[in-house]
């Protein structure tokens, strides 16, 4: 049985991340907007970021639990799921303006949406605190929390940032307030704290699966980050010099610097 503050050190670290969306909605304290060639930096700085959190923490994690057979079919589950919630809310792409203008109705819309985006970084999470309280791990309020989990929480609260960017930059053209630019930002991330614990809890009572939640996290990030973040991306810097694409590239190795050498501490 697993102890109800192990389910509330996993929740308080999703929370963690979800928080940090609202981080990236604070430049606009001081800034009244952001450039397309800064904006597709964010994009290309969060996507080497989740690429390198997948690739190096949770692919590689998955492959010192099981085969790579087992790692592949997780992969592929994470795509499979990702797409099948696309197909589900194929004509659902939510408009900034929906937040504020959102009846009952709409906000549940806007709130599937949100989990097909946001839900795979909370299972990110979960998976990655697979041996919380297990020896080995490093010692952070009373717990003994496994370093993949430092770096996971980390990675994903860093690519926050500039996703919380992202989205208020529309809401601040239309004029919402900043305190309301913060809370929309956390709001797209609250699926985390949920997915992190479902997950944490499905990995714990069910151990001979945690190869398949390493894949299955890491192939719905990968597809999140090919076909939203680098697309969104490209199309942001359609009016830059060679479509934005060396700006793209400056922002995904600037990500992956940073967060590789993490990855082996």
């Amino acid at each position: 049985m697993i102890a109800f503050d192990a389910f509330a050190f996993v929740f308080l670290a999703g929370l963690v991340t979800a928080l940090a969306t609202g981080i990236g909605a604070l430049p606009f304290f001081f800034l009244d907007s952001i450039s397309d060639r800064g904006n597709v930096a964010l994009w290309g700085f969060s996507s080497g970021i989740m690429l390198s959190a997948s690739l190096f923490g949770l692919v590689q994690e998955g492959l010192a639990e099981g085969a790579p057979a087992e790692i592949g079919v997780g992969v592929l589950a994470g795509v499979v799921l990702v797409v099948l919630a696309h197909e589900v809310l194929m004509d659902a792409d939510v408009d900034p303006r929906a937040y504020e203008e959102a009846d009952f109705k709409k906000l549940i819309l806007i709130l599937g949406v949100l989990t097909v985006h946001s839900f795979p970084e909370g299972i990110a999470v979960g998976v990655s605190f697979a041996d919380l309280g297990l020896a080995g791990g490093t010692q952070l309020f009373g717990f003994a929390v496994p370093l993949l989990a430092v770096f996971m929480t980390v990675a994903i609260s860093i690519h926050n940032v500039p996703e919380g960017t992202a989205i208020s930059i529309p809401l601040r053209a239309m004029g919402v307030s900043k305190w309301k630019m913060v809370w929309w930002s956390v709001f797209s991330s609250l699926p985390q704290p949920i997915g992190a614990v479902l997950a944490f809890a499905f990995v714990r009572y069910a151990r001979e699966f945690l190869p398949y939640g390493f894949g299955f996290a890491a192939g719905a990030m990968i597809y999140l980050v090919l076909t939203e973040f680098v697309p969104e991306a490209l199309d942001t810097g359609a009016d830059l010099p060679r479509g934005g694409k060396p700006t793209l590239v400056g922002g995904i190795a600037l990500g992956v610097a940073l967060m590789v050498p993490l990855a082996f501490i």
